[in-house]
Formats: C-alpha cells, sequence, structure tokens
C-alpha cells in the first residue's frame, strides 16, 4: 500500500515526509521547493505483542523499541498544487500524474492560514484552510474527470450498442490509478446511475461519479499542520464540524524531535507524548529553547506532534490494515534460525490465512493445508479471517511450515 502526501505549495509536506522518513530533501519557506516527488519508507507505530506473550523478540522485517513494534511503510511526497493544476497550470499534471498509484492520501493543511491559495506566506489568519480543502478535491477531481472523459464517447458506444458491461470498461480506462472494479462499482451505486444509458448523464452526473470514486479510492485524511499558530484550533474545529478526518499536526516539532533523538541528544519515538533528554548530552542553549517551545506549544497543548498519528490513520482507519505475526515454531514463537517473533506483516482487514500464506511464499500457498494460533494453538482453515496481533503459524505441504 502507498500513501500519498499532497497539498498545495509552502504548507510543511516536505518536513512533513522528512520527518517520517528522515530522508533529506529540499525544505524552504517558498513554493514549488519539491520539482519531483520524493518516495522512501517510514513507519506504521504499534504495540508489539511481545509484552502481551512475555517474549524477547527479534525483529526482522521491522524493529522494536521498548515494545513498540514500529513496521515499515512506502509514503511519497508530492510538490505543491496550485488552482488550474488540472489545466496544466503550475507544474501541473505532472504532480496529479505522481499519485496515481497512492492508496490514500494525507493532505497537509496550513491550518493557521498563514500561505495564500498560491502558497506566499502570509499573516496568519488570512487564508481559510477550509478554501484549501476544497481547491484540492477540486483539482483532483477535475484531473480525474478528464481522464474518464478523454474515451468517453467509446464507452457510451461500447456499453450501449455492445451491451459491454461498463464497470470493466471503466476499469480499464482506469488502469494504473490503482483504482479497483469494486471502487467503480460501488461509485455507481452511490450515484445512482443508469449503468447501461451513460449518453443520458449529465456532465454535472459523471463528476460526482468521480467526487465518489475519489473518496473510495483514494480516501483522504487532513494533516491540520502548524498547531503553534494562531488561529489553527478555531480551524480545526471548523474543518471538523465540517465532515473531515482531521488530524492536528507539527511538522517541524516532529523533524526538531527526530533529528534530536537521532543524535542522542533525546529519547523520543515517533508519536511519543513527550520527549527525555538523554543523561550527559550536550544541549547548546539555542537547542535547549527549541525543545522546550516544543513541549509548551505542542505536546502540552495537542498530546503528540500527530505526524506519526497521520500516518497510522491513513493505514489503519482510511486502508483498513492490520498486523499480524507469522511464525514457524508455536512454543516458542519463532522462526527457523530461532528468532522470537521476526516478522510483523502490515496485511488489509478481512484477508484469511491462504491469503498470508501467498504473502508470505506462493508455495506456502500452493501447499496450504491449515494455519494455528499461536496464542491458543487453535488449528484455524484457510477461510479463517485474521484479526489484528494475531501470532500464526501457515502449515503447508510445499515450503517450510
Amino acid at each position: 500500500m502507498l500513501v500519498g502526501v499532497v497539498g498545495k505549495p509552502n504548507v510543511g509536506k516536505s518536513t512533513f515526509f522528512s520527518a517520517v522518513t528522515l530522508i533529506p530533501v529540499a525544505i524552504a519557506s517558498r513554493p514549488f521547493t519539491t520539482t519531483k516527488p520524493n518516495r522512501g519508507i517510514g513507519y506504521l507505530r504499534t504495540d508489539c505483542v511481545c509484552k502481551e506473550l512475555e517474549v524477547k523478540d527479534e525483529p526482522v522485517n521491522s524493529f522494536c523499541i521498548d515494545g513498540v513494534r514500529m513496521i515499515p511503510v512506502e509514503i511519497i511526497d508530492c510538490a505543491g498544487l496550485v488552482p488550474g493544476a488540472w489545466k496544466g497550470r503550475g507544474l501541473g499534471n505532472q504532480f496529479l500524474d505522481d499519485i496515481r498509484k497512492a492508496d490514500a492520501l494525507i493532505h497537509i493543511v496550513d491550518a493557521a492560514g498563514s500561505t495564500d491559495e498560491e502558497g506566499q506566506l502570509c499573516k496568519p489568519g488570512t487564508r481559510d484552510p477550509l478554501l484549501d480543502i476544497e481547491f484540492l478535491e477540486f483539482e483532483f477531481n477535475m484531473w480525474l474527470t478528464e481522464i474518464v472523459r478523454k474515451d468517453w464517447r467509446r464507452i457510451i458506444q461500447t456499453t450501449e450498442m455492445r451491451s459491454e458491461n461498463i464497470v470493466d470498461l471503466l476499469s480499464k480506462r482506469l488502469t494504473g490509478l490503482a483504482i479497483k472494479r469494486e471502487h467503480i462499482l460501488l461509485s455507481l451505486r452511490r450515484s445512482n446511475l443508469d449503468r447501461k444509458r451513460p449518453s443520458l448523464w449529465s456532465l454535472e452526473e459523471l463528476k460526482e461519479l468521480v467526487s465518489h470514486l475519489q473518496k473510495i479510492a483514494k480516501p483522504m485524511l487532513i494533516a491540520a499542520n502548524k498547531v503553534d499558530l494562531p488561529y489553527s484550533e478555531t480551524n480545526i474545529k471548523r474543518m471538523r464540524d465540517k465532515g473531515f478526518t482531521v488530524i492536528p499536526c507539527s511538522t517541524e516539532a516532529e523533524l526538531v524531535l527526530r533529528r534530536a533523538a537521532e543524535k542522542g541528544l533525546i529519547e523520543y519515538k515517533p508519536g511519543d507524548i513527550d520527549y527525555k533528554i538523554r543523561a550527559g548530552a550536550s544541549l547548546n542553549q539555542a537547542q535547549e529553547i527549541a525543545l522546550k517551545m516544543i513541549r509548551e506549544k505542542v505536546l502540552l497543548g495537542w498530546g503528540n506532534t500527530g505526524v506519526q498519528q497521520a500516518i497510522n490513520s491513513a493505514f489503519i482507519d482510511l486502508l483498513g490494515m492490520i498486523v499480524v505475526y507469522p511464525v514457524e515454531d508455536v512454543e516458542n514463537l519463532c522462526d527457523h534460525d530461532r528468532r522470537v517473533l521476526p516478522g510483523a506483516y502490515l496485511i488489509p482487514r478481512g484477508t484469511t490465512t491462504r491469503d498470508l500464506a501467498y504473502k508470505i511464499h506462493t508455495d506456502l500457498g500452493d501447499g496450504f493445508i491449515y494455519a494455528i494460533d499461536a496464542k491458543n494453538k487453535r488449528r484455524l482453515g484457510e477461510d479463517y479471517v485474521l484479526k489484528d496481533r494475531d501470532v500464526i503459524k501457515i502449515v503447508s505441504a510445499k515450503g517450510r511450515p
């Protein structure tokens, strides 16, 4: 699964990306700092089952710190969009095209209203963040509408004259955009359109279909950035009152904390409610002041920086992912190399034991016999739907069990 970080210029997208991945990218207070998409690995934070099972784990595909398991996830930071981007304005369709494979979107919004519609800095409270949310949805939907309309006449003729299924035709048209057949089917149901007579659809009805498609195939949450500035708290309430999923955040605070932790100055894990200065750490006056301001203006007021919470929400709430732990030895909870709880797999809710077997290795799926719940030693069939925090052994006629 891939999550895209989107928004207008100069709202903190690249800072968000750097704070999540610690990849150095261009960060500056000017529009279009990012001209090519940055792609990297962030981490989903979850409570590891090691404490529940009272074992010392040895992660291989992730890492665990004091019972907190950090699981790698893929993030793409796209350059800022300006009004008219769907027509090619600014850096245009290139950036909309960059997120075509994203499964969900984190929209970074300047909650303080301190950047105008073009991304230029302005006095806090000048810009209404709700307009930025509407603008991005409009740009994205117009871009998607134009993709559908490009081949619309042929789709109409094929549907009405050859009686082909419009769901299949739209699926082919949208190949490569991470839009699935079930997304299109559900969007058509919500739009209540006549699937056999698309020639009767008005342009507004087509746009409504695309709007449903965006919400279903590319679900979006709002990361309300710059919570340390005036007007942010009021604007966050206004956004929530409109029904948006909003996570207050401070990308700059998270980046400072991550870098300080990386240098060994503080103890801090992404998503923590506070930090602790390490014994013997040598901080200069500027560092002490910066950390104190972060604690007072962000952590004490909002509970965390919100950056890790946005990542978690994108994968868990928007994409419906859960975490399971495959093992080979149910008694010792280890793999063939005796490593305890080596793997933590992020999988879609609804995944079965056989699905998991295929995810681990094709041979395991082909030779699947049954699975075992390592927590209670219960035998499970191929149709068992996995739950979050399951510890599972796959028994197969092929490959390692």
